[in-house]
């Protein structure tokens, strides 16, 4: 097992994964921008390096920089939470190649599925099913044209190396297309340095079905269940639920073993995400994450199971101690993803925390690196916390979350609580009815 590893990230996740380490007996060393020097994983953390300034291509995407820290901290390995450096298949390689242990899929798996089309590819190849669309990248309008004829209007034009929504325009007759596929090309090259887009046919009213997979390095794959993550504004997650209450349990057996036989044949290691689009009692696959996602907790409080503890373990070479048939599914747990923005306008509100108090209780998880007097700073993403409930069933989950959401202070600076609250009275959701459209649809009626 490692004696030291480095987190080569920030905020709530960096903590998150101090904590494991330190549960397994492993020394920390936290990695900090300027900005982030009173940061609660810095004061935590058993060592701690600065690695320059407050933003995050200076710091915490400079690769040298880290990769130094690791170096005069003597860490064994590196874990690179989610987010910055997560999906880089370069940094990967070179963590390997300076000595140090990746905690997370091979650069390999990360380069291949990092890529869209790669990776819709190696779905079909592994037998998963795809929405129908480009068998490839689409080099110019004329064949974008030919593809959206084919599988017929509407399309959504996507960049190949692209997330979050960016590179993603979608289009209802030819005269969208002509312009969104332009727009998307422009946009992928501006963000991601990429202009490669594909076409996919445009499903109408999807939920976003994800599948948690964990795989060690003797070829040990097992499925962690599913999660809901439909509620989206502009492609961001904004709330999380396990399990889905759009699946029966024939429908996510399924699609869980679909995932698992899936990683066996890519001989696939860790832990990774295969994302789809249900509709009509249809799967589609959409991408891959090969990181541990923002909403793993929902996953862990419904199987009682530690993901970063499993990342850890199964990096240092360890075999999984567990089969699927010895994964159990117990209650409900909903995440709600709390940033630092008006609850209203979406403005980002960064600030001095001036009162903070996280809610309690049982069954009731926050994971966050506030504290009273700290200063939430401008220059990286606005997420702040997540607040994660548990119960025997779904509306005992969602009492408790409305009664946690009610006893979170975060004083000094706006936040989202107030929308969550607003969202877990809403009938739709309180009835699961809901798709990856919906929350759009709620947010612009109350600005109507």
């Amino acid at each position: 097992m490692f004696e030291k590893v480095l987190i080569a990230n920030r905020g709530e996740i960096a903590l998150r994964i101090h904590r494991a380490c330190r549960e397994m007996g492993i020394g920390t060393v936290a990695v900090h921008s300027t900005a982030d020097a009173d940061a609660m994983h810095v004061r935590l953390a058993d060592e701690s390096v600065c690695i320059g300034p407050s933003a995050a291509q200076q710091s915490y995407m400079n690769i040298p920089a880290i990769l130094s820290a690791a170096a005069i901290s003597n860490a064994d390995a590196i874990h690179p939470g989610y987010g910055f450096l997560s999906e880089n298949a370069n940094f990967a390689t070179m963590v390997e190649e300076h000595g140090f242990t990746f905690i997370g899929p091979t650069p390999e798996h990360i380069r291949v599925m990092g890529n869209k089309v790669a990776a819709k590819k190696a779905a079909l190849d592994a037998g998963i099913p795809v929405v129908r669309g480009s068998d490839g990248p689409v080099d110019d309008e004329a064949t974008a044209l030919e593809v959206a004829e084919e599988i017929g209007y509407p399309v959504i034009v996507k960049a190949s190396a692209g997330g979050g929504g960016r590179g993603m325009k979608v289009a209802n007759s030819p005269d969208d297309l002509r312009q969104g596929f332009k727009t998307a090309r422009n946009e992928a090259l501006a963000v991601f340095g990429n202009g490669e887009v594909y076409i996919e046919r445009f499903l109408s009213h999807p939920r976003h079905i994800e599948v948690q997979v964990l795989a060690d390095l003797h070829g040990n794959v097992v499925h962690l269940g599913e999660r809901d993550c439909s509620l989206q504004r502009r492609h961001q997650k904004l709330v999380e639920e396990a399990p889905s209450p759009a699946l029966n349990d024939k429908e996510r057996d399924a699609i869980g073993a679909i995932a698992r036989d899936a990683m066996v044949s890519m001989g696939y290691r860790s832990v990774g995400t295969l994302e789809f689009l249900y509709q009509d009692g249809e799967f589609n696959f959409i991408e891959m994450n090969t990181r541990l996602q923002v909403e793993h907790p929902v996953t862990e409080m419904i199987c009682g199971m530690d993901l970063v503890r499993e990342m850890v373990r199964v990096s240092a070479g360890a075999p999984l101690g567990f089969e699927q048939d010895d994964i159990r599914f117990s209650g409900h747990a909903i995440e709600c993803r709390i940033t630092a923005e008006n609850s209203t306008t979406f403005l980002p509100s960064p600030g001095r925390v001036v009162d903070y108090h996280a809610p309690g209780g049982l069954g009731v998880r926050v994971d966050s690196a506030l504290y009273s007097g700290y200063l939430v700073p401008p220059h990286y993403d606005s997420m702040i916390a997540k607040l994660i409930v548990h119960g025997a069933t779904r509306n005992e989950c969602l009492m408790r979350l409305c009664r946690a959401l009610g006893e979170y202070v975060i004083g000094g600076l706006d936040t989202t609580i107030e929308l969550h609250q607003r969202l877990v009275n809403e009938p739709a959701f309180v009835n699961g009815d809901y798709d990856i459209h919906w929350l759009e649809r709620f947010v612009d009626q109350e600005d109507a």
